[in-house]
């Protein structure tokens, strides 16, 4: 009777155990691997040079729910986090409290997709690449400036926007400028692969030369398939050692991006980027070019068209003309339409 009595006790307390360790792994799942993020959504928070162990949880209170930033805090006192804070950008979602803080202890960022447009200056890519990484875009502005880190990387201060190539890349917030230029510096050398380079130099071209063509040509038109004769008819120019009258320059000079009529005053206005006063090239792209514009010019059409003129319908394409007489009377068809339409 003893012993049957022992086993049941034995098995009573056994369960009880059991109950006591399942309750247990419940109450550790609920704080340690449960979702962290209290919306139930993926959150990012960013973690500054300057924030300290408060400033932390302050942002961590607003994405977090309670029993998660609770079994945070308790790791982060544990381990001493508040030592060793690191700045970046960080994922608050379906990863409980655990995994969160290791990846806040160890610095495991989650990346930025950030997209190179094919903008028309500097400013407007410090602009855009300052609203998604770390640093101001004063930080930019002032390298991009910089003969020495122009320098460094090959360029000079007016060619350093032929470095960037329009893609979308990965980085993370808190990349430094300095990092930030040497992934495009080697994204660029990757984009120029031997076949590209050996079309530049076939075509006696150097890659900066081709993506300030290129420039050219993507202001001029948005028709991808109409950019290889636009580009021969610039370098039809360029080997005759004629100027290159490009309007786009002269807009690009003035500062006068929207301008529908160039104005004849303009044309004489001094600026080494105006390519009716000053023949050849401009000293750098008036743009990032597009791939298709770069790509366009090496492998540009050819033929014997020397001008050309917008087209009178608007469509965003040209007229091409071997001699100035017929040019002249396509650029009577465009100006006549553009004052029915009352544009100036």
């Amino acid at each position: 009777m003893a012993k049957s009595k022992r086993k049941k006790n034995n098995h009573k307390n056994l369960k009880i155990v059991g109950t006591i360790v399942g309750i247990g792994i419940l109450v550790a799942y609920f704080f340690l691997f449960s979702s962290m993020s209290s919306s139930g959504k993926t959150e990012y928070i960013f973690i500054d040079h300057d924030d300290n162990i408060d400033s932390v949880y302050h942002k961590l209170e607003k994405v977090s729910t309670k029993h998660s930033l609770w079994a945070f805090k308790q790791m982060a006192a544990v381990f001493s986090y508040k030592d060793n804070i690191k700045p970046g950008r960080y994922t608050i979602g379906s990863s409980g409290a655990l995994l969160t803080f290791r990846n806040f202890k160890n610095g495991r960022q989650a990346s930025i997709s950030l997209t190179i447009r094919s903008v028309r200056t500097l400013d407007d890519l410090a602009t855009d690449v300052s609203k998604k990484l770390m640093f101001s875009k004063r930080e930019l502005m002032d390298s991009l400036s910089s003969e020495a880190v122009c320098q460094r990387y090959g360029y000079t201060r007016e060619n350093i926007i032929a470095m960037f190539i329009p893609n979308t890349y990965d980085f993370y917030w808190d990349t430094s400028v300095s990092t930030f230029l040497k992934k495009m510096e080697k994204e660029s050398k990757k984009f120029w692969t031997f076949e590209r380079t050996q079309k530049a130099e076939n075509n006696g071209f150097s890659k900066e030369e081709v993506m300030t063509l290129a420039s050219i040509v993507d202001e001029e038109t948005d028709d991808e398939g109409e950019m290889p004769k636009i580009a021969g008819m610039y370098i039809n120019r360029l080997n005759k050692k004629m100027a290159m009258q490009a309007d786009p320059t002269v807009k690009f000079a003035l500062g006068k991006f929207e301008a529908h009529r160039i104005y004849h005053k303009w044309l004489s206005y001094d600026s080494p980027y105006n390519t009716y006063k000053y023949k050849g090239l401009p000293p750098g792209p008036i743009r990032i070019p597009c791939v298709a514009a770069i790509d366009a010019v090496l492998n540009y059409v050819h033929h014997n068209y020397l001008y050309m003129c917008a087209k009178e319908d608007f469509s965003g394409t040209h007229n091409f003309a071997e001699t100035y007489e017929e040019h002249s009377v396509n650029a009577e068809k465009y100006a006549k339409a553009l004052t029915e339409r009352g544009i100036e």
